[in-house]
Order: C-alpha cells, then sequence, then structure tokens
C-alpha cells in the first residue's frame, strides 16, 4: 500500500501562487488515481481535484477550475496540485489520497470514500 506525505503549505497573500506536493511510496505509485481535497475550520473535507494513474485524465471542483492544475511525475512518485489566484477562502488544510482504481462515472473522483490512503494535510493560509 502507498502511503503519502505532503509538503508546500504555507501562508501566502491573496492572488499569490503556491504548489503543494505529495510523495508517495512503493513501486507501483503509476497504478493509483491521485487526489487532493481540503478542510476548512468548521466545513466538511471537500474535494478539489483529482488525476488518473498515468495522467491523461483530471478532474476539478468548480470553485478551483480554471485556477489550480494538478499533475503528476510518475518517475519521482509525486502529484502536485499548483494553485494561483488564491483566496482567502482557499485557506484550509490540504490532503492528498489515493486509490487503487479510477471510475468515469460522474462524481466518483469527489467522493473521499473512494479513496483508502490519505497524507497528514499540510496547512495553507491565504491572507486578504
Amino acid at each position: 500500500q502507498v502511503q503519502l506525505v505532503e509538503s508546500g503549505g504555507q501562508l501566502v497573500q491573496a492572488g499569490d501562487s503556491l504548489r503543494l506536493s505529495c510523495a508517495a511510496s512503493g513501486r507501483t505509485f503509476s497504478s493509483y488515481t491521485m487526489a487532493w481535497f481540503r478542510q476548512a475550520p468548521g466545513k466538511e473535507r471537500e474535494f478539489v481535484a483529482a488525476i488518473r494513474g498515468s495522467g491523461s485524465l483530471t478532474t476539478y471542483a468548480g470553485s478551483v477550475k480554471g485556477r489550480f492544475s494538478i499533475s503528476r511525475d510518475n518517475g519521482k512518485n509525486t502529484a502536485y496540485l499548483e494553485m494561483n489566484s488564491l483566496k482567502p477562502e482557499d485557506t484550509a488544510v490540504y490532503y492528498c489520497a489515493a486509490s487503487g482504481v479510477w471510475r468515469s462515472t460522474a462524481g466518483w473522483a469527489g467522493r473521499s470514500s473512494n479513496y483508502d490512503t490519505w497524507g497528514q494535510g499540510t496547512q495553507v493560509t491565504v491572507s486578504s
């Protein structure tokens, strides 16, 4: 089973950019669907973005589409979340998650219950 470690979270200003990384252990990284979720204080965890194992397919939450970009480097066992035009409402703990499958069913990638491995999270704070 893969293990995940996120990094890159920090305090930034509104309008800034930031890149999060998710380093995975194991030799079968390319077979995993990778996703980013986030959880703000007092709110439920919400889906941000997901990418298929091959990197050929991605999907995004409407609130970040056009501003955030998910990618992966299977040679480095790492997934990334590039965040641009950050807003104070993007403030949250960002979690990396992995699933051994990919389903094209609408909404599948956005359900946290479909992921069986999670990182510890990294804090992103956007000041106004």
